[in-house]
């Protein structure tokens, strides 16, 4: 795990403070209270998925990849919505404010893709909205809960995420508390939408565990596609022109690698599961892997370097 001490020295500052947030590209949904519903699958696996920061596939065993794309407004994510977005305005707000740093980064996140997918391999990107909720609401791939923690389903190509998810980041798998390495979540989330524009999504479902499984492989795929992002991050930019997001510094990276390396299934395995790693259960990549591509795509800058399906060297 390449991030140390220097973990200490993250920042929050990343967003510039005069930035226009746009609202418009997340909606709210959900209700305090209520029991996690194992969406269609085992309770235990749909919270494993969850914490993984994975893509929740229960949808796709019957309807294939829902490639519906909604282009009007969406609606509330299930239960009314209890969510105000009112506070999030500008990006001073990204910086102080949980919900308001999801909502500035996944206008960062879509401002990049919306031009680099058609540059880099002649497919257009397509908007995904964003659910932001608060203890559960419901998807097309299940219920959505704090228990699951963030993740992206296919059949309506949203991503669905409880701010409170950040805080269980840091204080139960190990993640420092920097700006980017809640902002890498987002961006690993996205690059799952990414990969279902492209067509690969579906290989995660070869029916396969271990570190060299197709899920593994998708799911290394959407953190090379983070530090993709992460590359260019500040380059993108709000409506008006205005500059998302600071250049990021050395400690943001070591930030985004803690995260990384917090929801590797050796290091869950080790801290969580009584210390036992068994690789042949893998479904999302060891901390190193997870680590290892995330960089992988920083260092490039370009989603063609994230291909996990042509090589062993995971």
């Amino acid at each position: 795990m390449r991030c140390g001490e220097r973990c200490v020295d993250f920042g929050v500052m990343s967003f510039n403070e005069g930035a226009n947030l746009d609202t418009s590209q997340v909606t709210g949904g959900g209700s305090r209270g209520g029991l996690a519903i194992g969406g269609g699958i085992g309770g235990l696996v749909i919270v494993l998925i969850g914490a993984f920061l994975g893509v929740d596939l229960t949808s796709l065993g019957g309807t294939g990849t829902g490639n519906a794309f909604d282009t009007g407004q969406v609606q509330t994510g299930g239960d009314e919505s209890t969510i105000s977005f009112e506070q999030c305005k500008t990006g001073a707000d990204a910086n102080r404010d949980d919900t308001c740093r999801i909502i500035g980064t996944v206008n960062s996140v879509q401002d990049y893709w919306a031009d680099a997918l058609p540059a880099d391999v002649s497919r257009q990107y397509r908007a995904a909205k964003t659910v932001i909720y608060e203890g559960q609401t419901q998807s097309p791939c299940g219920t959505a809960s704090n228990q699951t923690g963030p993740f992206y389903c296919p059949s309506d190509e949203r991503v669905y995420i409880d701010a409170s998810f950040f805080e269980e980041l840091s204080s139960t798998y190990g993640a420092d508390g920097g700006a980017l390495a809640q902002e890498y979540v987002v961006a690993h989330e996205y690059g799952h939408h990414v990969e279902n524009i492209l067509g690969i999504l579906e290989k995660g479902q070869d029916g396969k565990t271990g570190p060299q499984s197709g899920g593994v492989r998708i799911e290394l795929m959407a953190d090379c596609m983070a530090g993709v992002w992460a590359n260019h991050a500040s380059t993108t930019q709000d409506a008006d022109g205005n500059t998302l997001l600071q250049p990021l510094t050395e400690a943001d990276i070591d930030s985004a690698l803690s995260a990384a390396a917090a929801v590797g299934d050796d290091h869950i395995q080790e801290e969580l599961g009584g210390g036992n790693v068994n690789q042949d259960s893998w479904t999302h990549g060891s901390s190193e892997s997870r680590q290892k591509w995330f960089m992988t795509g920083y260092d490039s800058g370009t989603v063609n370097s994230c291909d996990t399906f042509s090589t062993n060297d995971l």
